[in-house]
Parts: C-alpha cells; sequence; structure tokens
C-alpha cells in the first residue's frame, strides 16, 4: 500500500533525477555516502516515521500538554518516538562526524525531515530546534560549550530551544527588555520573560539547552545591544536546577503536540550557587547576538517551509486516496438515474482540486530540497565563487521557502478538506488537523508579513540588487533551455522569462520615487508574486527533467506544470500591475476608519 504521508517515487525524482545528489558523494565531506547508504536513511526515515509518529498523531492533537503547576505532562507516545529517533542516529544524520554525525548532505537530511514532518509535525518539531540549536552552537560556540551542551544534544539526551520573543516584545527584537549581568567567574546571570517558547518545558530528556536573547546593561541600544546566551534548565555538572521557571503554557489551535511555554528567567526564587538570576553563558562576542540567531532562524525559516509543505503533501495524498473510493454522482452525461455512481476523482471540479493541491506541494517540496542544495553547495562547493553564488541565491530564496509553502500549502490542505466534504470537516478524518497544524506556519519563525519586509526591503536590493539579479539570471538560464528544448517546454520557457523579466522591472520602479516606505507597504503582495514566479521556475525545472521519459508519474508531472503555469502563474500578471502603481491605499489608512 502507498503511503499516504509522502510520495518516495516523487522524492527519488527530486533527488536523482533533477538534483542529481549522488554528484555530492564526489566531494570529501560525502565520500563515505553513495546512493545505496542515502536510500537507506530515507527508507529508515519512513519506517520510523510510519511506526512511531503517526500512530500518536491524533492522541498528541487531542490530549494536549498539560501543567499541574509543577510539571508538564504529555502523552507517553512522544518521548518513547523520540528514543526511537535519537537512537536510530536521525538527530544526527548531517552533522560532522567529529561530533558523531554522518556527514550527510543537507539535501538528504532535508527528504529524512519531511517523512516526520508529515507523520506527526508536533512531535518531529522537539529534534527539529534542537537540530538547529546545534548548528549554531557549533558554528558560534565555544569548544566547552560544543562538549557541554552539543554532544548531549546530537545523543538525544539534551534538547534546545530558542528564545526570543517576549510578552511585549515579539518579531521586535530591538524592543526585549531580557537583561544578562555579568558574573565574576565570566557567567552571566538573566532575568526576563519569554514568550511562545516551543519545548520550553518538558522531562522528555535529561536537560533542556536554551538559547536565549537578552542585552547586557550598558551596551548599545536596539538590536545592536542584544547579546546570545546558552541558559540550561539544569546545571551540568551539578545538576542543581536553573533558574529557569514555567509559568504557564500557550492554548493552540493547532500543532498541540508541541509545548509552548511562557518562561520567567531569574523570577522563580532558584538561586543556583547562591545568587540570583538564571544561571546563562555568553555565546560568541557581546552585542552579536542578534546576528548568531539568525544562523538558527535562517535554518529554521527553510524548516518551517518544509513542514509546512510535508503538512500539505500528507492532506493531498489523503484527500486524492479518500477521491479514489468515494462513490457519489454520475457523470454530467450520465442522463439515467439507474447508471452506477462513480468515484469522486472523475469529476472535473475534484480533479481541478486535486491537481491544484498537486501543483503546490510538489512544487514547493522542490523548492525545499533545492535550497537545501544550494546550503550543501555552500558548504562543500567546489570553488569560492561556487559557494558565494549559492550563498546569495540563498539568502534571495529564503523567505520565499518559508513563506510560499506556509501560505499555499496551507491553501492545499483547505482543498483537502473541500475534496472530502462534510466529513472533510470531521475529527474522524485527520485532513482538518493538517489544516489546523499547518495555519501555525505562516506565523512562526517571522509572519508573512516580516518575510516579505525581508525580501523586498533586503534580499533583492543587497549588494546594490546583485541578489535579483542572480535570481533573474538563473531563471533566464532554465528559460533557455526550455526554449531550447522545443514544443511545449518552449512556450512555458517564453512565459518564465518574460515574467521575470517583469519582476525585475517592477522591483525597480518600487524603489524609482526613492521612498522606501511607500515600497515596503506592498511587501506581502510582491513575496506573492515573486513567490509565484520562482514556483513556475521550480515547475520548469522538473518539467526538463522529466522530458523524455515516459509514464503515469512523468505524466502527472506534466500536468501539475502545465496546471501552475495556465492557472497559477497568470495570476502574477495583475499583482505585478498593482505593484507598478506603487498604490497607497492601505497605508493611507487612518486607524479611526476602521
Amino acid at each position: 500500500m502507498a503511503s499516504l504521508l509522502l510520495n518516495r517515487r516523487d522524492l527519488d525524482f527530486l533527488l536523482y533525477e533533477w538534483l542529481d545528489v549522488e554528484n555530492l558523494t564526489r566531494r570529501p565531506r560525502h565520500a563515505e555516502h553513495s546512493r545505496e547508504t542515502f536510500d537507506a536513511v530515507i527508507d529508515l526515515a519512513a519506517q520510523v516515521a510510519t511506526e512511531h509518529f503517526a500512530p500518536h498523531n491524533r492522541r498528541s492533537d487531542s490530549e494536549e500538554p498539560r501543567f499541574d503547576g509543577e510539571r508538564v505532562h504529555l502523552i507517553p507516545e512522544i518521548g518513547a518516538a523520540l528514543k526511537v529517533f535519537a537512537d536510530a542516529g536521525l538527530l544526527a544524520g548531517t552533522l560532522d562526524e567529529a561530533v558523531g554525525g554522518l556527514a550527510l548532505p543537507t539535501v538528504i537530511g532535508n527528504a529524512v525531515f519531511a517523512w516526520f514532518h508529515a507523520a506527526n509535525v508536533s512531535t518531529s518539531s522537539y529534534p527539529f530546534l534542537t537540530l538547529a540549536n546545534v548548528h549554531l552552537l557549533l558554528e558560534h560556540g565555544t569548544a566547552e560549550q560544543v562538549d557541554t551542551f552539543v554532544r548531549p544534544m546530537v545523543e538525544g539526551r539534551f534538547f534546545g530551544t530558542m528564545c526570543l520573543s517576549e510578552p511585549e516584545a515579539g518579531s521586535s527584537l530591538s524592543d526585549v527588555t531580557t537583561r544578562a549581568e555579568a558574573q565574576p567567574d565570566g557567567t552571566y546571570r538573566l532575568f526576563g520573560n519569554k514568550m511562545w517558547i516551543s519545548g520550553g518545558d518538558h522531562d522528555l530528556t535529561e536537560n533542556i539547552v536554551h538559547l536565549v536573547l537578552a542585552k547586557i546593561p550598558g551596551g548599545p541600544a536596539g538590536v545592536k545591544g542584544i547579546s546570545l546566551f546558552v541558559v540550561p534548565k539544569v546545571i551540568v555538572g551539578t545538576g542543581e536546577r536553573n533558574d529557569v521557571v514555567l509559568a504557564g503554557l500557550n492554548h493552540k489551535m493547532g500543532f498541540r503536540g508541541t509545548v509552548n511555554t511562557l518562561l520567567n528567567f531569574g523570577e522563580g526564587g532558584h538561586t543556583p550557587g547562591g545568587a540570583p538570576g538564571a544561571v546563562g553563558y555568553l555565546v560568541g562576542e557581546q552585542h552579536r547576538g542578534l546576528a548568531y540567531m539568525f544562523h538558527m532562524m535562517n535554518e529554521a525559516r527553510v524548516g518551517v517551509g518544509l513542514g509546512a509543505t510535508a503538512l500539505g503533501y500528507t492532506g493531498y495524498l489523503h484527500s486524492l486516496a479518500y477521491a479514489r473510493q468515494r462513490l457519489q454522482g454520475r457523470r454530467v452525461s450520465a442522463k439515467d438515474p439507474a447508471t452506477p455512481q462513480v468515484p469522486i476523482i472523475e469529476h472535473p471540479d475534484v480533479k481541478r482540486m486535486l491537481l491544484a493541491q498537486k501543483s503546490y506541494v510538489e512544487g514547493a517540496l522542490a523548492l525545499n530540497l533545492y535550497c537545501a542544495r544550494l546550503l550543501d553547495e555552500q558548504k562543500t562547493g567546489e570553488s569560492d565563487e561556487d559557494r558565494a553564488q549559492a550563498r546569495l541565491l540563498l539568502d534571495v530564496l529564503t523567505p520565499i521557502a518559508k513563506s510560499w509553502p506556509s501560505q499555499w500549502c496551507l491553501e492545499a490542505n483547505s482543498l483537502a478538506i473541500q475534496v472530502l466534504g462534510g466529513y472533510g470537516y470531521t475529527r474522524e478524518h485527520p485532513v482538518e488537523q493538517f489544516y489546523r497544524d499547518n495555519r501555525l506556519n505562516p506565523i512562526h519563525e517571522g509572519t508573512h508579513g516580516i518575510q516579505a519586509l525581508d525580501l523586498l526591503g533586503r534580499k533583492v536590493v543587497m549588494q546594490g540588487g546583485a541578489g535579483l539579479l542572480l535570481l533573474a539570471a538563473t531563471l533566464g538560464r532554465t528559460a533557455e533551455r526550455a526554449e531550447a528544448a522545443g514544443g511545449e517546454l518552449a512556450e512555458l520557457g517564453g512565459q518564465l522569462r518574460a515574467a521575470a523579466d517583469r519582476v525585475v522591472t517592477t522591483t525597480a520602479g518600487l524603489f524609482r520615487t526613492g521612498d522606501v516606505e511607500a515600497a515596503l507597504a506592498n511587501a506581502s503582495l510582491y513575496l506573492e508574486a515573486v513567490g509565484h514566479v520562482v514556483l513556475a521556475w521550480i515547475w520548469l525545472e522538473q518539467l526538463l527533467a522529466a522530458d523524455g521519459r515516459r509514464g503515469g508519474f512523468y505524466d502527472g508531472k506534466r500536468q501539475a506544470g502545465r496546471y501552475f503555469f495556465r492557472w497559477e502563474l497568470p495570476k502574477t500578471g495583475p499583482a505585478l500591475t498593482l505593484l507598478d502603481r506603487l498604490d497607497s491605499t492601505s497605508s493611507d489608512t487612518d486607524p479611526s476608519w476602521f
């Protein structure tokens, strides 16, 4: 029976027929690997996700974490599944062998994590956040911090979090008030409150490693005065409880199996070593904490896009299976009421909804794996120029890789509910949970609007517009290959070239008056339009990889690509026209008019 989590055939196509990940084994870091080892770890991930993560997805939703005033209670299946995950070495897959890893390419690591996001996005968030924490400390921490905190996380004995937002300072991190006071022994004592901390308190592991943004008194104002600290739940070496106190849980619409907390630092009365405050250890240099944290946040943003994709993908597969089995109605041409009913997949509007989902989720998965492939190129590219180009292109694509799947794979979940009709709106079928779980993804790790500001306000204008020009040139090369192929591909290549040229022209026009505020007022529409153009490019790349190949799988790829070019890409025309006008309707609205 085919999996309802992901389509392994699609994964193989993307990894081996399009992205040529086998080629990575020629590089020293991955020289011990082969397609056989890649397939083995993906097979293992599919098995563990199916047997240990998926079975409790519903229960972790209906029996969400509970705080009794002293400790958090989670259903036992979560801890059991995470132990299997850690024991299988899946947490360490992409890490260097020096810290206990397998040195797998990032693109394989993302393919692995996609199975767990699809099976149970709440349970998979614990190792997902931990791995991002590990990567940050490996990049910016000291050797002692790596030994003390990273190695136990790699082994699955500790889990990690990121503590940025505060009750009165969400996305506006310049306004954080948590303070860190230096101590004679080189440590710091932290005081403050952090909100929306996923995985912030539990008994799943021996310890929790919090990465906390705070300000050292006397430092620069705003974001330039933010530093980063490791603040463990338990002091390593002494076993003494640190002054990190759970103040309460947030009760969410979805994603319920991931405990989400309000944490108080230095306000709980615990005084490790006799001094007040939560013990923290500075990461890197003072006042550079936000730059370090963005190392974790950018990785997390691509990961959020992967999670959104996986939820959209599993919803699509569930609705597809239902549509094949559900008998209802007859063809319009069937006038005789005695004519047998047909599966609803035979009805044109159901085909439309399934094809839309397919175009969204397969396009989003391809985009995410492409970004992961860029991460590999950034790390192991053959020349400095190759690595620099990969880094620049990934910088431009990151806000799209986070927000486009979060918007359109959520729409895929909505369509999955619609395919099931009334049944889809009930808890007896899982598609309603997929929608609720996925609704978080346009919000966390930077909202849709913040990603839009990042794309238009930073990424496409940085280095004199070099990022935008690189993106346009990359799309242009794909269009050129398609045009050379002739036929339908040439037609689609011309459409992509025209859309890419239009994006460059519109981007320049947004800043023609020098009024940056007016330009950024239109950032969300810009993100959506550019995102759709990028996904058209990703689809054309897939169509080129499928060119000349026969069979139902490839025919399905071609039809989904046609759908995207015929139904989705044309939406960018009116959007770019509106952007050309530099419309100020929203920004000119007085708050009193609402």
